[in-house]
């Protein structure tokens, strides 16, 4: 239990009707979930006003409620509190009621629009194995120490997130590497939480549906640097033409690191296979069973950052070269008759075009790629025909088919991704939208030696339809049916 005055600490209130001495004991922002004793946060969300929803918390027992404006009918006994931003007084009042656990160990944010996962979850790999106790909030899942939780955002809600870093510290947790969306920089997420340090790995189309202009998306990536203190570093890829954007107005110590530019931390491609990278990192030669120019990115990132946080360079590499990364990312099966299949979530053109780039940097040159790629439903529609016309210049065949489709059509997504197919590019590419049946269309057309690509889903182990999440493994299948055909 905590008194309201002290988890009001640090909110910007505007007038309070009611007991500051009122007892709390928890947070909801989901009248649903709604208990006596918990405080009721109306949050504007884009789906609904949680203000409409007041009345519904107050029957389920809460006596507490604070909000952008007060309700019309006021209580009696129920203490009312007036705040100029519900979803930021969320963040800082889940800060307060746990004990502000960010500031108890050392949190490292990573944003981006592609790496953020593998970039979180090697940092979380490598710390463990330098012997630390620590914690990992990712796409994929959320960890702590051993302990594997589900995860169902990149990011979770303020309440989840310092409920979990609350559960890292009382385990004994040094680290927490943590991905941090633009979805949660613009609802208000990560506010009150302390940072020691933010990484950037690069900015590109993507979250067009949300922030509507990339230059709100940009603006988004960029209010989490502008957050940092100065006790705090900034580290970004200066490769990336929005790279030193992010440095801008940030208070923190800044740190670059680049393959192409001059940098702080720079490393250089020597070597580039299926089974791994060579890089020269820092002047010494290192190899790494990561694969692309992308995850070299990647590996550089989490080695800067490691550095960063004083550890030993040696130490470091050593550690780093034995990883592997993160599920569902440039995971390569090869089947008993010598047809490789490349499992990625890649789900941006910009993502799509890393894999496949890779793939033809590695490639002898006599092999088909076969890639399998779908547009996810209740998203930004205007990557789908982009994301159609990148898999059709960098692929020999093309089966569009179906991601998540959600509550959309998904022939009416497969159409809109057909739109980016050139008059040039039709011959190599058909629909499927069945996408069970696209990955045995792949299987069928594919000869030894052949390269199959399935993008879009990577890690996830569900295919969304209609509201309804149903099992659905792509590395699984595919694995499956390349033996099955053998």
């Amino acid at each position: 239990m905590k008194l309201l005055k002290d988890i009001l600490y640090k909110v910007s209130i505007k007038q309070m009707v009611g007991n500051a001495q009122s007892q709390v004991s928890d947070l909801c922002f989901d009248s649903r979930k709604a208990v006596g004793g918990a405080a009721f946060i109306a949050v504007k969300g884009t789906q609904s006003d949680g203000h409409q929803f007041i009345s519904q918390a107050i029957e389920r027992g809460v006596e507490v409620i604070v909000c952008e404006d007060f309700p019309t009918d006021i209580r009696k006994g129920v203490t009312y509190v007036e705040v100029e931003d519900s979803a930021k007084a969320l963040g800082l009042m889940a800060d307060n009621f746990f004990d502000h656990p960010s500031s108890q160990l050392k949190l490292v944010g990573i944003t981006g629009t592609n790496g953020k996962t593998t970039i979180a979850t090697l940092l979380f790999q490598l710390f463990c194995a330098l012997g630390y106790k620590t914690g990992l909030l990712s796409t994929v899942q959320n960890q702590i120490n051993d302990v594997i939780i589900a995860a169902t955002h990149t990011t979770p809600d303020p309440v989840a997130l310092n409920r979990m870093l609350n559960d890292m510290v009382l385990s004994g947790c040094d680290y927490c590497f943590m991905e941090v969306s633009s979805h949660a920089v613009a609802q208000g997420r990560i506010e009150g939480l302390n940072f020691a340090g933010g990484v950037f790995s690069n900015l590109t189309h993507d979250h067009l549906d949300f922030h509507q202009t990339f230059a709100a998306y940009l603006k988004a990536k960029k209010k989490f640097f502008d957050s940092l203190d100065k006790t705090s570093f900034a580290l970004t890829n200066i490769d990336d033409k929005n790279g030193l954007v992010m440095l801008q107005n940030t208070r923190a110590h800044q740190k670059t690191y680049a393959l192409k530019n001059i940098a702080d931390y720079h490393a250089r491609i020597i070597e580039n296979h299926f089974s791994g990278l060579l890089l020269n990192i820092d002047d010494q030669e290192v190899w790494f069973k990561m694969v692309g120019e992308f995850n070299a990115y990647n590996l550089l990132a989490v080695y800067s950052t490691a550095l960063l946080l004083d550890q030993d360079k040696s130490k470091v590499l050593t550690t780093l070269s034995r990883l592997s990364g993160a599920e569902g990312r440039f995971d390569y099966i090869t089947s008993p008759n010598g047809i490789i299949g490349i499992v990625d979530y890649a789900h941006t053109p910009d993502a799509v075009q890393n894999v496949l780039s890779t793939v033809h940097d590695i490639r002898k040159g006599i092999e088909q790629v076969i890639t399998i790629i779908g547009c996810g439903g209740d998203r930004d529609k205007t990557k789908r025909p982009v994301m159609a016309q990148v898999a059709c210049d960098w692929s020999d065949k093309v089966i569009l088919t179906s991601d998540n489709p959600r509550s959309e059509d998904p022939v009416t997504i497969i159409r809109d991704m057909e739109a980016g197919v050139t008059p040039v590019n039709k011959r190599k590419a058909l629909s499927i939208t069945d996408r069970k049946e696209a990955i045995r269309t792949a299987c069928h057309l594919a000869k030894p030696g052949d390269i199959i690509v399935l993008a879009g889903k990577g890690h996830e182990k569900y295919q969304e339809v209609k509201g309804v999440k149903f099992e659905f493994d792509d590395k699984k299948i595919l694995s499956e049916l390349l033996n099955l055909m053998s």
